[in-house]
């Protein structure tokens, strides 16, 4: 008897583990609700298969519900395909349906291109229909006139479909129309005609075309916000100024020691003849010795030389008195 009952719990046991194995590789119930919403699904070849493809088939199944009863013809095999590419299948069922109603043409194809490209796609279609106001960071430029200009635009942007596989994002979007508010503002002559009509760098930067080769289509940009800021101009032409004094002054100091090193070189030509003319004069008494024992010179002779030379002594230092009390005046 107690072998009889063990054997009789194991069969239970077992039958239970078949069970449950039974209705997992087989979900009747996700079969009865695809029956009933008209989605036509296998069981053995669609939701079997699906276990052991290692795709759910609970995403599988409501995604295909979700679409036709939105009118949409999808397959399972097309689902089955992008998850098991790695894309999100609910994502492009919701992104088909949202387009399929806003009239836009986005087949499943695109729509999972999209999706596999590592953008949000439904996102992309809200996008679409409902444009989104992206705003540049604060734009500094310069005017021809040397005043800086602040500058903050709002962008209105359509997501473009077409473009969205490969083309480029909203960084290139800001980055352009910062570039062109940069351009326009300094090819302006006057800052003030850049605050009278801040339009006018919405509509020169608008005729550039900057969405081309981007995800978006650039519906109206409006400037937000212009503030004056300081003047360039003064602030570069100062700072050149300072430079040209500091030139100046350089060119000052060469001069000043070009002329003190001549100064230098005079006086020592000066000192030079100087102590020539005192070693000519230390020859003059030998002159005068050589004179008396030749004969060639009297006594009178050296008495009038010496009155002329007194004379001379007394009317130098008579000159320097003078020039001295001129000094003192």
């Amino acid at each position: 008897m107690e072998i009889l009952t063990e054997l009789s719990i194991l069969v239970i046991i077992g039958i239970v583990i078949l069970f449950f194995l039974f209705f997992y590789f087989v979900p009747i119930n996700l079969f009865i609700t695809a029956y009933f919403s008209g989605v036509k699904v296998k069981i053995m070849r669609d939701l079997v298969g699906m276990r052991f493809r290692k795709v759910p088939p609970v995403v599988i199944v409501r995604s295909l519900i979700t679409a036709t009863k939105a009118g949409l013809h999808l397959t399972n095999d097309q689902l089955e395909a992008h998850y098991l590419a790695g894309g999100n299948v609910l994502n492009v069922v919701n992104a088909l349906i949202s387009a399929n109603k806003a009239n836009l043409d986005l087949s499943f194809e695109r729509a999972a291109a999209i999706d596999l490209a590592g953008r949000d796609v439904l996102e992309a279609v809200k996008m679409s229909v409902i444009p989104k106001v992206i705003e540049t960071p604060m734009v500094s430029a310069v005017a021809k006139d040397g005043i800086q200009l602040k500058a903050v635009a709002r962008i209105t942007v359509r997501a473009n479909i077409e473009r969205l596989v490969g083309g480029a994002g909203e960084a290139t979007i800001l980055a352009r129309v910062g570039e062109g508010i940069v351009s326009t503002i300094g090819s302006s002559d006057s800052h003030k005609a850049v605050l009278e009509n801040p339009d006018r760098i919405s509509k020169v930067v608008l005729q550039k075309g900057l969405d081309s080769g981007t995800a978006f289509e650039i519906l109206s940009i409006d400037i937000a916000d212009v503030d004056v800021g300081t003047n360039i101009g003064a602030i570069l032409q100062a700072d050149q100024a300072e430079a040209d004094l500091k030139v100046a002054r350089a060119k000052a100091e060469e001069r000043r020691a070009a002329a003190v090193a001549l100064e230098q070189e005079n006086k020592a030509e000066i000192a030079k003849m100087k102590a020539k003319v005192v070693e000519a004069e230390s020859e003059v008494p030998k002159a005068i010795s050589d004179a008396f024992r030749n004969g060639n010179l009297g006594v009178m002779d050296y008495y009038n030389l010496r009155n002329v030379q007194a004379d001379t002594d007394m009317r130098k230092s008579i000159s320097e008195s003078d020039e001295s009390k001129k000094d003192d005046k």
